[in-house]
């Protein structure tokens, strides 16, 4: 064995390139994805050209890869970073003679396809048009933002998501299953915590792990040092700081609900999970009293998506103190529970009035007949039944917090005995 046969030995790869997947099968994370069309065009070996947008480690080279043995095709891989018109051009002559002499497609596989200029990304467009290449990318940025408007209609965008820790997980336990690692279950889910969805680094960090013995909480420890927190995604700490952030929105502590979403943070908790819990209280425990705190949680929400840390703790961090600083009001998230435990325990009809009367014959039942249309109407009101018969309660019962105060107000004047 030569020195270049010892190289391109398995044994010489990181365990992230050993471990790669080279079927759908032992393919993790993504199940949206391969259970819809694009899965079954993949099974049907005809696949069109594609750009994989999503976080590092979600399998965008290796679902390339699999594509192209799935469908028999010519596999050709290229760093935008480091490619030249010139070596485009020698990719095309390869592809040509692949489909003259061999009867095969050519996929060109692009890494970090948004670094191409403008002169790279035209040059592929009439051998993506003429199928003479399969184009797929692979970005972290926002294609529509980073590739042609021209190239983009060529090709179809498939967003790949960050992969679950169990995702994580299941990766993890197949890579110590072939390597026979010693492996602590602990060790393994803080390795999936702390990979933060990318399966690459959770690789990389196992091996690493590996190489002092035994994979376990202490090896990993050394490893990490300070990384490693007390905070577990999986179990108390979770939930209770959760408990503890939601809580002190509510009772209007911006400092105390800062803290917890520095923790939360620092832990490497989910954005997703995080925005979620702002919205849920904005409309929960603010509702009515400031309309405004719903709209700026939910523009929050998809700007931390956006942006992604560091920046989205600032975006976070605005939501979160708006929201504690907000008057207060739950009357909206009691009324539909109230509501709903009624709607489970009536039968309460639609007033005839108030029934559809758009297809023929409607207004032989009876329907619509008395119905008083409000904009008819002085001050675009007029007193008519809208609850059932059987329905007589008050739901909804604003407060005289903040703009409640005036819908409060509003409603009294309206509904005035």
């Amino acid at each position: 064995m030569d020195l270049f046969t010892a190289n391109d030995d398995a044994r010489y790869k990181p365990l992230a390139e050993r471990m790669r997947p080279r079927t759908l099968r032992d393919f993790a994370g993504q199940a949206q994805i391969l259970r819809g069309g694009l899965g079954k065009m993949i099974a049907q070996g005809q696949t069109p050209s594609l750009i994989f947008f999503g976080p590092p480690g979600t399998g965008k080279t290796t679902l390339a890869k699999i594509i192209a043995d799935t469908t028999d095709a010519d596999f050709v891989k290229v760093n935008a970073a480091l490619s030249g018109i010139g070596e485009l051009r020698t990719i095309v002559k390869q592809a040509d003679d692949q489909r003259k002499f061999y009867r095969k497609r050519t996929i060109l596989f692009i890494d970090e396809i948004h670094r191409f200029n403008k002169g790279q990304q035209d040059f592929l467009l009439p051998y993506v048009e003429d199928g003479r290449l399969t184009l797929i990318g692979a970005t972290t940025e926002n294609p529509f933002f980073e590739v042609n408007a021209a190239l983009l209609s060529r090709v179809k965008i498939v967003r790949l998501s960050k992969l679950t820790p169990a995702d994580i997980k299941r990766i993890l336990r197949r890579a110590v299953d072939v390597e026979h690692f010693d492996a602590d279950e602990t060790a393994l889910d803080i390795i999936a915590d702390f990979a933060d969805g990318d399966a690459r680094l959770a690789l990389n960090l196992l091996e690493q792990t590996a190489f002092a013995g035994k994979i376990s909480v202490d090896n990993l420890r050394d490893l990490l040092g300070e990384k490693i927190r007390r905070y577990d995604k999986g179990g108390d700490v979770h939930y209770d700081t959760a408990s503890a952030f939601i809580k002190s929105m509510r009772g209007s502590d911006a400092d105390a609900a800062i803290y917890y979403l520095a923790k939360m943070i620092d832990g490497g908790e989910d954005l997703t999970f995080i925005a979620r819990r702002i919205v849920i209280c904005a409309a929960e425990d603010v509702g009515n009293a400031d309309p405004r705190a719903l709209v700026l949680a939910n523009a929050a929400a998809q700007a931390a998506q956006f942006v992604g840390l560091p920046e989205a703790r600032i975006i976070l961090a605005q939501a979160v103190t708006y929201i504690a600083g907000a008057p207060k009001s739950n009357a909206a998230y009691l009324a539909i529970d109230s509501a709903l435990a009624d709607v489970k325990h009536s039968e309460g009809e639609v007033p005839v009035h108030l029934r559809d009367t758009h297809y023929k014959g409607a207004k032989t039942f009876g329907h619509g007949v008395g119905y008083k249309y409000p904009h008819d109407f002085p001050n675009h009101f007029v007193r008519q039944r809208y609850l059932p018969e059987k329905i007589s309660a008050h739901y909804y019962r604003p407060t005289t917090q903040g703009a409640e105060s005036d819908i409060k107000r509003r409603l009294e004047e309206l509904w005035r005995d």
